[in-house]
């Protein structure tokens, strides 16, 4: 129970964190209100919470093929991350689909969200370390390189 308890806790924290974001930089409402709600869902909560919580509510990271699927899931189901918008051709090429900007505020808002609720603020930083394993459209890529 207490690993459960841990993991609310982290989601409010982002959740308070990335809905200050959103508000500072014009996201609609109702977007920051329904932000990762499918973290609440058992098929992601349950990989989740086993993979970044020991039963006793201390942070661990055991990845597993559960949270590889949640980790999916949750990718597909929410337009604020880049994941969402790569196009596999049949072919196995992928492309990178340029990202509405109402989406590309709320990801900025989410990275923002996410390093405050871990303690580790700094957006850009972690940016400009992450950002050669991401597969961005070119336009997007420079709207976040302006952005931050």
């Amino acid at each position: 129970m207490r690993r459960h308890w841990a993991y609310f806790k982290y989601i409010i924290f982002h959740k308070y964190f990335v809905l200050v974001e959103c508000i500072r930089l014009g996201v609609p409402i109702w977007i920051t209100v329904l932000h990762d709600w499918d973290k609440f869902l058992p098929d992601e909560w349950i990989p989740y919470a086993t993979t970044f919580y020991k039963p006793d509510g201390s942070r661990q990271y055991k990845p597993s093929l559960q949270f590889d699927y949640a980790w999916n899931l949750h990718q597909k189901r929410n337009k604020h991350h880049h994941q969402f918008w790569l196009l596999t051709r049949d072919t196995g090429e992928t492309v990178a689909l340029q990202i509405p900007n109402v989406y590309l505020i709320e990801m900025i808002a989410d990275w923002k969200g996410t390093g405050k609720a871990l303690g580790r603020p700094d957006t850009k930083a972690w940016y400009l370390d992450n950002k050669d394993k991401m597969i961005l459209h070119p336009q997007t890529r420079n709207w976040i390189s302006q952005m931050l």
